[in-house]
């Protein structure tokens, strides 16, 4: 009888990309987020389901003083903020370009600018589900607080040049057309003015209600999907109920539950879409006990595939 040489496959890759970044937000402590997802034995529970986990560590962000009370239309920490996202955009090329799945580990959600950035290096404009209770799509002159964490989506979609421009931030770095929002129940008056003259499309909590999460979210990846190019999954914890997630820095009641957020992440694992994710918005320092970190580490894993049966 012939002895079978033949290997077994390699198993798919990922990169753990942590970024302790919180000045972004409005209340501190948000920079102990991926500390907290790690310890709730993300990486080991990942392994578990195939995959050849690298922790790539935390990028650099820089310890700055803080600043003094913001003026009228002006970006709070944008230096920093700006430097950091081109860590997170170098970090995040580099694991695409080794064909691994970057999962960002946040961090507040400004972030996300240099996430898209380096996913756009890498892949080109392509789609993008944003889960989150906020649509963040205000510009330093709309925005209320001056908070980048509330500007992510506006820089990736090229509103905010003179902080987030090319070369280093490609602009757009997603598609408008296949942008989906899924889960927003709190928006500033410039975000839906944004959302109705971009034609974006949004699925809010009152729309869930209405269609389920299964219908919405089907659809979401059949939007963000269409045509070449990634589809990233960008899931802020606020999206969830702060009943079952309640460490995060921004809360609004009446989000998804805890199944409603699982099935939404295993629709996503199912479709095969997604080449890149980030969670954001862990504040320890508000959490019950490592509450939120758990739930964080959970849905990561039902967005790479773990399942029921």
């Amino acid at each position: 009888m012939a002895v079978s040489n033949a290997s077994s496959p390699p198993r798919p890759l990922v990169d753990l990309i942590g970024v302790p970044l919180d000045y972004g937000a409005g209340r501190r402590g948000v920079r102990f987020g991926p500390e907290a997802v790690r310890e709730a034995a993300l990486q080991s529970r990942l392994e578990r389901l195939g995959y050849a986990v690298n922790d790539a560590g935390d990028v650099d962000v820089a310890v700055v003083s803080d600043e003094p009370a913001r003026e009228p239309g002006h970006a709070r920490y944008a230096a920093p903020i700006r430097a950091a996202c081109l860590n997170v955009a170098g970090a995040v090329e580099r694991a695409l370009a080794r064909e691994a799945f970057p999962v960002v580990l946040g961090g507040d959600h400004s972030l996300a600018i240099g996430v898209l950035a380096g996913v756009a290096r890498v892949k080109g404009t392509g789609g993008i589900i944003w889960i989150d209770a906020h649509a963040d799509l205000n510009t330093p002159s709309s925005s209320p607080t001056g908070n980048i964490h509330g500007m992510s989506m506006a820089a990736a979609l090229g509103d905010v040049p003179e902080l987030f421009g090319p070369p280093e931030f490609p602009t757009p770095s997603v598609d408008s057309g296949r942008s989906v929002f899924v889960g927003l129940r709190d928006l500033d008056p410039a975000e839906k003015r944004a959302l109705h003259s971009r034609g974006l499309t949004c699925f809010t909590m009152s729309d869930i209600d209405r269609m389920g999460l299964a219908k919405v979210m089907e659809r979401a990846v059949d939007i963000a999907g269409r045509g070449p190019g990634s589809v990233h999954v960008s899931l802020d914890i606020d999206a969830i109920d702060p009943l079952t997630a309640p460490g995060t820095g921004t809360p609004v009641a009446g989000g998804l539950t805890y199944r409603e957020a699982h099935l939404a992440m295993e629709i996503v694992a199912e479709s095969g879409v997604a080449h890149s994710i980030e969670v954001v918005e862990v504040n320890p320092t508000l959490d019950d006990g490592r509450a939120t970190a758990k739930v964080a580490a959970d849905l990561i894993c039902s967005a790479l595939g773990k399942s029921i049966l």
